[in-house]
């Protein structure tokens, strides 16, 4: 049984909250291919799209949030929900900045490195699209939260080797010769594979919220 009972609307709110969560990672992804190719008027349009989603989202967590104290509802589970919705804004910021700082500080990557990054990105919003998907089981279906938790794990994981073979193909490249090219280059690194530790960080929350409920 789902954590709703006559709770329709704002089942659809939170709905809404973790499409606009998915969608914004998966045009981060774009976004970071765009600039890649440099095809820079369509990075900045993907800028624009994740940063209008990321005021939907807000806007939508704050409405959700009103709506539970204001009418009461789902008492038993409002901290555990309202924990997991702000978690999980996290990771639409996060997805936002990390294009911002593209835009401004325009970092250079070499071709040789360019795959590498765009695997990198794929791995970090694999790791998003497992964890909206667990965010759902936890309204919908409880029994399957750990199933994608572990998914979640696992491409944080893959980004984490990813970002350490960008960094070591980096510093070793006879290609990069000044030291704050490599830096540059191991910041963005570091950047894009954020976006993966903070829905490491919403399942670690949501992996407790879970056992709760199943209690």
């Amino acid at each position: 049984m789902g954590i709703f009972k006559k709770t329709n609307k704002l089942e659809a709110e939170i709905e809404k909250f973790l499409d606009d969560i998915s969608r914004a990672a998966l045009i981060f992804k774009e976004g970071v291919k765009n600039y890649l190719d440099q095809d820079i008027p369509e990075f900045l349009q993907r800028k624009k799209d994740v940063e209008r989603l990321e005021n939907e989202a807000d806007e939508l967590r704050r409405v959700i949030r009103y709506k539970l104290y204001s009418q009461m509802l789902i008492p038993e589970s409002r901290g555990d929900v309202l924990g997991l919705l702000e978690n999980s804004d996290n990771v639409i910021d996060v997805t936002k900045k990390v294009l911002i700082h593209f835009d401004i500080e325009k970092p250079y990557i070499p071709d040789f490195l360019k795959t590498d990054f765009v695997n990198l990105a794929d791995a970090s919003v694999s790791a998003v699209n497992e964890m909206v998907k667990a965010d759902r089981a936890f309204f919908r279906e409880i029994k399957m939260v750990n199933d994608y938790i572990n998914k979640v794990y696992f491409y944080e994981h893959e980004a984490d080797k990813l970002e350490e073979k960008i960094m070591r193909r980096a510093f070793e490249s006879k290609e990069l010769e000044t030291l704050s090219l490599k830096l540059h280059i191991r910041y963005f690194a570091e950047q894009i594979s954020s976006i993966a530790d903070e829905a490491e960080s919403v399942c670690e929350r949501l992996s407790v919220s879970a056992i709760k409920r199943s209690l």
